[in-house]
């Protein structure tokens, strides 16, 4: 990195702030390859979204690529709430062992899930596995959860043994955190992060604008989720203030 700027301080790897979490919506091994190349010193933890991990055609090949790289991977939230609704999440965990992987994503954003089953659930593979718990419904259609129930819920969570809690947002970012139209929030944000250290949070935040507002608010050791693979250099140089949307940022 040029030496004669003043930049904001970045923490190293692995990171507890500051991180960026990828969705992989179905890159290829050269894909990979390539991301990595350009922007792998951002990038955290990747998110084989939805249930694309089961749907391509690719996955040993994928998975061995991030492990060369030495990056995180964890399968998308809405396989695990697929695998719930069909009472095998036993059969899913095994699977997740089999592959190797150390997070898991507990989510309930599409399936009606016991807000007590889920905590019970985050316990019992916190010891086993780094888990991201995701709060917040993806209904789009402007229905809006009191903010008192996102902190309620992200407090248990936690508490259960989530390493990060997810404030979601839809790969869309039109839900959750955001309004239909993708404006962010405030008022809901700055209820949560008045009870929650926000450092314990990551905010999906797909567009730039989204991104932008989180790295105004709390600057640029926030962490951001749901990041487009095309988008982390990008992501990146918004944090290093290197782009005239966060110019100044953490000086």
């Amino acid at each position: 990195m040029a030496g004669f700027l003043e930049l904001p301080k970045r923490s190293a790897k692995p990171r507890e702030q500051g991180i960026t979490h990828v969705l992989d919506r179905g890159l290829a091994a050269a894909d990979i390859d390539d991301m990595v190349e350009v922007s792998g010193s951002s990038i955290d933890i990747v998110k084989l979204g939805w249930g694309t991990a089961v749907a391509t055609g690719n996955l040993e090949r994928k998975l061995e690529r991030y492990r060369h790289y030495g990056l995180p991977v964890v399968l998308g939230g809405t396989l695990t709430e697929v695998a719930i609704s069909q009472g095998r999440l036993d059969r899913l965990v095994a699977w997740v062992r089999e592959l190797g992987l150390r997070h898991i994503e507990i989510s309930d954003g599409t399936i009606a899930l016991d807000h007590g089953r889920k905590v019970e659930l985050i316990e019992r593979l916190a010891q086993e596995f780094i888990v991201l718990s995701e709060v917040g419904s993806k209904d789009d259609t402007g229905a809006i959860t009191p903010p008192y129930q996102w902190v309620q819920q992200m407090r248990a969570e936690l508490a259960a043994g989530a390493w990060k809690v997810i404030a979601e947002g839809r790969e869309a970012g039109t839900a959750g955190i955001f309004r239909p139209t993708g404006e962010v929030r405030e008022g809901l944000i700055g209820e949560i992060v008045h009870e929650i250290d926000h450092a314990r949070i990551m905010f999906d935040a797909p567009h730039k604008h989204q991104q932008v507002w989180f790295l105004r608010r709390f600057g640029s050791e926030v962490n951001l989720s749901n990041i487009a693979a095309d988008d982390v250099l990008g992501v990146e140089t918004l944090r290093l203030g290197l782009r005239s949307d966060t110019l100044g940022i953490g000086q």
